[in-house]
């Protein structure tokens, strides 16, 4: 993460903020001015710390090693096939959560929390690593919402059937690219392979005491995933809305490895970095599902549509009935999605005036408007029924094929 800083740094795209700040509400509203970089040197008096890591396409694209307009098609092209070298066992010392400055975001927020710590998890061989929310109970217990039914769940809910607890390790400041791959819906076991396909081809990894294996991290958090269950949340989701309590499984932290002097990473909760690693890893997925159906030139996940429930994918029509096509085919890739716009080569996809331009003159309501009612959605969005239940809209804002020439836009270079 220090070499990604600088290359940052090198670009303009980092806000160093000398003075004392507090961790308790005053950095993350600081980080919620600006979209750069935000490196804290005096956190709590003592502590380093970064946010905003990557809470822009450029940031990310620099990240990842991509153009910013080739980032979406370049992912889509992803083998997950990178190298694992092992780099030899960590050394663990005594846990103490207290020791960092985990911060609190948000005045009606349960307490503090982990937002950007990457969660590596193993069981029987079968390996995870996805970022989770962690609010903290203790100086060594954490309690994290996992969703049902993904990797992680899963891998807890084999190992308490067998009578055990999930063997887990925990990592703060990783390089971006490592956080990207474990947000990203891979293969199963592939996200340490992704990373290391992204930084170009090969990663260090780590053996903890307890046998997960883990990237370079400033801060690493070793311990197990139990089978008691308390209140957590409120917490501030991508909504900005604050997500309702639920039970959550709680974490024991057994050992903790850090470097010399750390950089500690805050993710904003709700912010464009949180909107960004939650939506972006699926604009590649649905570039590829509606490749399927019709020429795709591009896919955003709009900031206005929270990063993850709003998209525009931008095709070249083949017949007319493609641009309905691709609203299933985006709908089947991204299941939390909710409203879809599909535009024409000529609709800039990023600029959402230029989207509302194509609703404005290119949508007739009575057949360009898919409405799926009953069907699963995020269970982040206030407006769903129950856990998930939401109504989807698909926008078909194409022109007509054959009456072009009446939806084209009078320029000076005609």
């Amino acid at each position: 993460m220090r070499d990604f800083i600088e290359k940052m740094r090198e670009e303009g795209l980092v806000v160093d903020i000398e003075d004392e700040v507090s961790s308790i509400f005053e950095a993350p509203k600081i980080a919620s001015k600006t979209d750069k970089l935000v490196f804290f040197h005096k956190l709590d008096r003592k502590h380093r710390a970064v946010m905003n890591v990557t809470a822009s396409r450029k940031a990310l694209s620099l990240a990842l090693g991509y153009s910013e307009d080739q980032t979406v098609q370049n992912l889509s092209k992803a083998e997950y096939n990178g190298n694992l070298k092992s780099a030899g066992k960590l050394q663990m010392h005594h846990p103490d959560l207290y020791s960092l400055p985990i911060m609190k975001h948000f005045p009606k927020d349960a307490g503090k929390y982990l937002t950007s710590a990457i969660v590596f998890s193993e069981y029987k061989g079968i390996t995870n690593a996805s970022i989770h929310r962690m609010l903290v109970l203790d100086d060594k217990r954490l309690a994290a919402r996992l969703v049902e039914g993904r990797h992680t769940h899963n891998l807890l809910k084999a190992a308490l059937a067998d009578g055990e607890k999930l063997p887990v390790a925990i990592i703060i400041g990783a390089h971006p690219a490592v956080t990207f791959a474990s947000c990203t819906r891979v293969p199963e076991e592939k996200e340490l392979p992704f990373a290391a396909e992204l930084l170009g081809g090969e990663i260090d990894v780590y053996e903890c005491p307890n046998g997960v294996k883990v990237p370079d991290a400033e801060i690493v958090l070793e311990g197990y995933i139990t089978a008691e269950l308390v209140d957590e949340a409120p917490f501030v989701d991508i909504t900005g809305t604050y997500d309702p309590v639920r039970l959550g499984p709680v974490i024991e932290i057994t050992g903790m490895h850090i470097k010399n002097d750390p950089i500690y990473h805050g993710i904003l909760p709700g912010g464009n970095e949180h909107k960004l690693l939650m939506g972006m890893p699926y604009e590649p997925k649905i570039y590829r599902t509606v490749s399927g159906v019709t020429t795709v030139r591009n896919v955003s996940l709009t900031t206005g549509g929270c990063g993850y429930l709003h998209g525009v994918v931008q095709i070249r029509k083949n017949t007319e009935g493609d641009a309905k096509n691709a609203i299933m085919a985006a709908f089947a890739a991204h299941t939390s999605l909710k409203h879809v716009v599909i535009v024409d080569e000529d609709i800039d996809l990023f600029n959402m005036e230029d989207v509302e331009y194509a609703i404005a003159t290119r949508v007739r309501g009575d057949k360009d408007i898919m409405v799926i009612e009953g069907v699963r959605g995020s269970s982040l969005d206030p407006c769903r029924i129950g856990d998930g239940l939401n109504v989807k809209v698909g926008v078909d804002a194409t022109m007509v094929m054959g009456k072009e020439d009446e939806f084209i836009r009078a320029t000076w270079d005609d």
